[in-house]
């Protein structure tokens, strides 16, 4: 099996020859410290890791204020912080006059997908293409701010739906393009939760949120492709809600956020497919190898059996993932990722509560 069918095999329900490996993102900086002076792209250190998909994104143009400051095409202004990462500074919706004038970019621009088409030309029935995109929850607060949006779900309904409507008809426009050039699936990366649960009630979620997830799942359906939901923090209480909607596959499932991924294979193994779960917050940025190894076949056990899973970290490789962690993982899964699984190694490991006791740790 190639990388392109174990990932469609997962998701029909099918146990591929081994677990497929994926990851929602990794850093340029990890992908330096592993190949000094080769320059890989993502798509090449994916090629080179064999991975058995990658991931894509919507192109935007940036206009940069100061060396460290720039805004996208939304209008969105965001700061470049230590090792690159990019931090929200504040958006261009203020108010219902702001927003009146308002309008999204222009979802069929001919730059929005040059990467695009590079993968699929190169990847396309080799490895699974997964288009990130997003529903309306992140980008309305990133137009009018998280506070502001969370007092509108109060005081103005009205604008928080026009706000999330203008949000939405981007996204599925540039979703349907995505499909149509050639993406296998689709992810929506809007994170909805804290560690502790929602980061709104949860009938603010059921008005404000859910609707708009639906929408562009169905219309992902209508082309066939699955659906995968990204959500950090702790989603006990909505995945039944992912289900219903009809999404496929669900990621990240963050141990540290209670995400217990035994407990969610137990319960919902049968009904969704489960990726990640190896602790990128703490395990794979300041653990040792052995100990990423032995979190790795900790998750294989609990998460593996009968198929339906796919590995990677519990978020992405980001910069301060340790170089030498990520290879671990990967060598990991592919000694004890091979179907059928060894019974005794299952056994062993799959009552373990190692990567809990780290994280307390």
């Amino acid at each position: 099996m190639n990388g392109f069918e174990r990932i469609m095999a997962v998701f029909r329900g099918e146990v591929p020859d081994c677990i497929p490996l994926w990851e929602l993102g990794i850093s340029q900086e990890v992908i330096d410290k592993l190949y000094k002076d080769e320059n890989l792209s993502l798509a090449e250190f994916v090629e080179r890791m064999d991975y058995d998909g990658i991931t894509v994104r919507e192109e935007m143009k940036l206009t940069y204020i100061d060396s460290l400051t720039f805004y996208d095409e939304w209008g969105i202004v965001r700061r470049i912080g230590e090792k690159g990462t990019h931090y929200y500074v504040e958006g261009p919706i203020k108010d219902e006059a702001t927003l009146d004038k308002y309008s999204p970019p222009d979802p069929y621009a001919k730059h929005r997908f040059v990467t695009l088409r590079k993968v699929v030309d190169k990847y396309k029935y080799k490895k699974a293409i997964v288009l990130l995109s997003h529903d309306a929850f992140e980008f309305s607060y990133y137009l009018c701010g998280m506070e502001n949006l969370f007092m509108f779900y109060v005081t103005n309904p009205d604008f928080v739906h026009r706000l999330a409507r203008k949000v939405i008809e981007y996204k599925k426009a540039v979703i349907e393009r995505a499909i149509k050039e050639g993406v296998d699936i689709i992810l929506s990366g809007d994170d909805y939760a804290y560690h502790q649960g929602l980061m709104m009630s949860r009938a603010h979620f059921e008005e404000y949120v859910l609707p708009y997830l639906k929408e562009v799942v169905e219309l992902t359906k209508r082309y066939d492709k699955y659906f995968i939901k990204h959500c950090d923090g702790n989603i006990w209480s909505i995945i039944d809600d992912f289900i219903e909607i009809g999404v496929d596959g669900l990621h990240p499932l963050e141990p540290i956020a209670g995400m217990d991924i035994g407990k969610v294979k137990e319960k919902y193994g049968d009904k969704l497919v489960l990726i990640g779960n190896v602790d990128c917050s703490s395990l794979l940025t300041w653990g040792s190898e052995e100990e990423v190894c032995e979190a790795t076949k900790e998750t294989i056990a609990k998460a593996a059996p009968n198929g339906r899973y796919i590995l990677s970290s519990s978020n992405s490789i980001h910069s301060s993932v340790k170089a030498e962690n990520l290879v671990a993982l990967i060598r990991t899964a592919r000694k004890y990722g091979k179907y059928p699984l060894d019974e005794k190694f299952v056994e062993e490991y799959k009552n373990r509560n190692y990567i809990l006791k780290y994280l307390q740790h």
